[in-house]
């Protein structure tokens, strides 16, 4: 379960400075917000509707309208994702200048980012050609709470691990099917693997009745989206009031993950997991909570991790405003890692964002029109 790359993790959890955000994407269309953007283009501008911020104390998300991550060399990572995975590349471009410093909270960032897009969803992958971050903390575990993936969909479990196992680094022994004595899950077959620099994604199947419907109409496809982004957890509960409770998310559904299946498909003995799954108005991709409620050893987020470090991930929300969606979260007790920055481009499709850890260290990025 190592990916053969240095990097030092602490034993004790300290809350990351305020410099963690990586280069956003928003391309996803709000269905019921009015956005939309082109198939394909090198910039796509956003064209937004956005309802009056609401007073119900809740940052009012919208949709997760891409999950990101910081890789050492965007080249090999889209090749990886297009070639190995079915994703296509559909923009790319550099950015830097003080305000991104300011987002990105690294001064001097010089940044090349990369959109992908499998069916529907939009995955973002950010090099920093300088300054160079870390890699990918060596002997990282699924029970460590820097662990973040996204759920890759797929119509034929047996086919897509034969097409993706020559080229990739397993966590679990196999693809694993969930039994019938876990009732929210039952029949869903998944399998944990790391790209190339490491960073931990997951293979999913849902079986009839499972799972949103559209992962029922694959069209003939392999690969078919990206269901959700998973976050390792600490405590389900200081979560929710993140997510739930300050963001606006709604829970979909809940598991209890135990037993065999769960260990071999996770790579941890004794594994067991309470797992929360929250959605958006726009449903997909959600977010999915994973407290491992044995064994208890899973380490803290890397106190000293930054934006340009490949253990950072980020998710993209889109908010009716983002000044609101901070002052929410301020009187919630949360601390922005950014300020509200107005962008100086439309490089990115939004003209504000601005950056919070959740209580675990996991980045999210807030973003409005």
């Amino acid at each position: 379960m190592t990916s053969g790359m240095a990097a030092s993790v602490p034993t004790t959890s300290v809350r990351r400075a305020p410099c963690r955000v990586a280069a956003a994407i928003v391309i996803l269309g709000l269905l019921a917000g009015g956005w939309s953007v082109p198939a394909e283009q090198d910039a796509a501008p956003l064209v937004a509707t956005p309802s009056s911020p609401g007073t119900d104390g809740t940052a009012h998300a919208r949709s997760v309208v891409a999950i990101g991550m910081t890789v050492n060399d965007a080249t090999r990572s889209t090749a990886f994702f297009r070639d190995v995975l079915g994703f296509e590349r559909i923009a790319e471009m550099d950015l830097s200048g003080p305000a991104y410093d300011r987002l990105w909270g690294v001064v001097g960032a010089h940044a090349r980012v990369v959109r992908l897009r499998l069916g529907s969803e939009m995955l973002e992958l950010t090099e920093f050609v300088t300054p160079k971050g870390r890699p990918y903390p060596t002997e990282s575990r699924s029970n460590d709470r820097w662990f973040q993936h996204v759920a890759i969909v797929v119509s034929d479990m047996g086919a897509a691990y034969a097409r993706v196992r020559p080229h990739v680094q397993p966590i679990s022994t196999a693809p694993q099917i969930l039994p019938r004595s876990n009732r929210a899950a039952a029949g869903v077959a998944a399998f944990y693997f790391r790209d190339p620099d490491g960073h931990p994604l997951e293979l999913i199947h849902f079986p009839p009745g499972k799972g949103d419907p559209r992962w029922q109409a694959s069209a003939g496809r392999l690969f078919l989206g990206i269901d959700h982004t998973a976050i390792g957890v600490g405590a389900t509960a200081a979560s929710l009031a993140f997510y739930r409770d300050a963001l606006g998310l709604r829970i979909a559904g809940e598991s209890h993950n135990v037993g065999t299946e769960q260990a071999r498909l996770t790579g941890i003995t004794g594994a067991d997991v309470r797992i929360t799954g929250l959605r958006p108005p726009r449903a997909i991709p959600g977010v999915e909570i994973l407290e491992y409620t044995a064994p208890r050893d899973g380490r803290p987020f890397p106190a000293e991790a930054r934006v340009n470090d490949a253990v950072h991930w980020h998710t993209i929300l889109a908010v009716e405003s983002v000044a609101v969606a901070m002052a929410t979260l301020r009187r919630g007790g949360y601390a922005p890692a950014s300020e509200d920055v107005a962008l100086p481009d439309s490089a990115l499709g939004y003209a504000h964002a601005a950056l919070v850890d959740d209580p675990d260290g996991h980045a999210v990025e807030l973003v409005s029109p």
